[in-house]
């Protein structure tokens, strides 16, 4: 390069570069969106902060959200997940490279969408928010519904033109988005809303929540398949209805609701009967309720009447009891009669002898009478106590020391004698056992078979220590083994078992018991 090529050329820092390419790339490249794989995902940083790669089989785009991003995210961030973001691309000088700031990102496609459906199904159902023991039985009739769903909507049209046919009552709905990246959380925080109503407030809590939504794609319904939602539905304390889709449609919320409907129509049939069709109930109930209330009056009239002709007059009934009652009085003035002068004759002779005089002389009867009680009481006690004491003197001669030191010299005796005996005992034991030890070990002694040994005998084992008792055992050139007495001899075996001194044995038993039979028979 000449020196005029370079006089030209202006000198840029390194941060001007750096700051150029970063305005040049993000005027170029405001706003993509970039398909592909998430790699080296490893959750938020200590700052908040996500970084990760995004790539496919040839290229790798580096990528980060920011901290106040993170949490509205309509899709969850995992590894290994394709997907979609939306972000702007910029580029970071302090290592020279670019990346993109996400904003927003959705699955990639209905595979993609299924996978994480599944895996978010699984785990939702091992905490139990699908189980049947969760839901609630439904209200047979509610007096106030309320229902999430758009406002402007078909659906909420069909709810409430189904509901007014069917048994018209107070309906409340609570607007949300049904579609979009804030659908999901407006239904959970619907949801959540209806429950936190107080019974009796000025807004009436409903018996009975509906969510509903017309049909579409995976992806039009993917919000009600969000965690919240589900959470949501699973912790409503007041029955749910989900009728999210058509018939063939279903997302995680009619796992998690207590009852599904196939079409948000279904939902307003299931939610509600027919007034006509209980109208007519109750008045054959009640046309039956009459017909057995007037039989029941008339065998209570007809029961009432036999019972009454049965019992007669009420004069004649009385007539009886009135006459024992006549006669009971009579006897009764004439007793009381007779009974008052009785009283009176008793009480004049009571009268007579309660007199001043014989009060005065019974008490002072009673006072000689105390008074000799007290004299035979202290004499009594004298005559005790001087008997006591001679029983204690006699019990103190007879503990003199003399004689508790002759009791103890006696105890003493008996104490010495009991201790001679116990030792004698022991000593005794003792030499028995030893003398029965000594027998067994002779015992044991004389049935070893060193004993055998020592008699000149040998004890004949193979090369594994294994001992031969026949003959017929050993072959020629076999290694063996003969214990002797005072040790062990190795040796080779020169030749086979030798029959002959077994039928010289034969023969020579032969002769006997022959010469013995003939014996016999002479």
């Amino acid at each position: 390069m000449t020196d005029e090529a370079r006089g030209n050329m202006p000198e840029m820092t390194v941060t001007e570069l750096s700051a150029a390419l970063k305005r040049t790339v993000e005027d170029r490249f405001g706003l993509v969106r970039v398909r592909g794989e998430i790699s080296g995902f490893r959750g938020p940083h200590s700052s908040g902060h996500c970084y990760f790669s995004i790539k496919d089989d040839r290229a790798r785009l580096e990528a980060v959200v920011w901290k106040g991003n993170f949490g509205r995210l309509a899709g969850k961030l995992q590894e290994g997940l394709e997907l979609v973001a939306t972000g702007k691309l910029t580029t970071f000088p302090g290592s020279s490279k670019y990346q993109i700031v996400v904003e927003n990102v959705e699955p990639a496609g209905a595979g993609a969408l299924m996978a994480l459906l599944e895996e978010r199904k699984r785990k939702l159902a091992a905490e139990g928010l699908f189980a049947e023991e969760r839901k609630q039985l439904l209200p047979f009739l509610p007096m106030t519904i309320g229902v999430v769903t758009s406002p402007t909507g078909a659906v909420i049209r069909d709810v409430l033109h189904r509901i007014s046919e069917r048994f018209p009552l107070h309906v409340i709905v609570w607007p949300v988005r049904v579609q979009g990246e804030t659908s999901g959380n407006e239904v959970a925080a619907a949801i959540a809303g209806f429950n936190a109503l107080a019974p009796g407030g000025s807004v009436a809590r409903p018996d009975l929540i509906i969510v509903a939504r017309g049909g579409g794609s995976i992806e039009d319904l993917w919000g009600f398949n969000e965690e919240a939602v589900v959470r949501a539905a699973a912790g409503s304390m007041i029955p749910l209805i989900s009728a999210v889709g058509h018939e063939t449609d279903w997302t995680l919320i009619d796992l998690a609701a207590d009852r599904r409907a196939p079409t948000p129509t279904g939902a307003a049939e299931i939610a509600v009967p027919v007034k006509a069709e209980l109208e007519a109930r109750v008045a054959t109930l009640a046309a039956r309720l009459g017909a057995g209330i007037r039989r029941s009056l008339d065998d209570a009239r007809s029961g009432l009447r036999a019972a009454r002709r049965g019992l007669g007059t009420p004069e004649a009934i009385l007539a009886q009891p009135r006459q024992r009652f006549d006669a009971a009085a009579a006897r009764l003035m004439r007793g009381l009669e007779l009974a008052v002068t009785r009283k009176r004759r008793s009480f004049a002779g009571v009268e007579g002898r309660l007199s001043r005089r014989a009060i005065e002389l019974h008490l002072d009867a009673t006072r000689r009478t105390l008074k000799q009680l007290d004299r035979r009481l202290a004499l009594g006690f004298e005559a005790s106590a001087r008997n006591k004491r001679k029983d204690l003197s006699r019990l103190t001669a007879r503990l003199s020391p003399r004689t508790i030191e002759r009791v103890t010299s006696s105890a003493g005796e008996r104490l010495a004698t009991a201790e001679r005996r116990l030792q004698n005992g022991f000593r005794l034991h003792l030499e028995r056992a030893r003398t029965r030890l000594d027998q067994g070990w002779r015992l044991i002694a004389s049935l070893s078979h060193e004993r055998v040994l020592e008699r000149g005998f040998a004890l004949i084992r193979d090369e594994a220590g294994a001992t031969i008792t026949r003959a017929a055992a050993i072959s020629p050139g076999q290694p063996i083994q003969l214990q002797m007495y005072d040790g062990t001899v190795h040796a080779l075996a020169h030749g086979g078992a030798d029959p002959a001194p077994a039928r010289r044995r034969k023969q020579a038993r032969a002769p006997t018991q022959a010469s013995l039979f003939d014996a016999g028979e002479d």
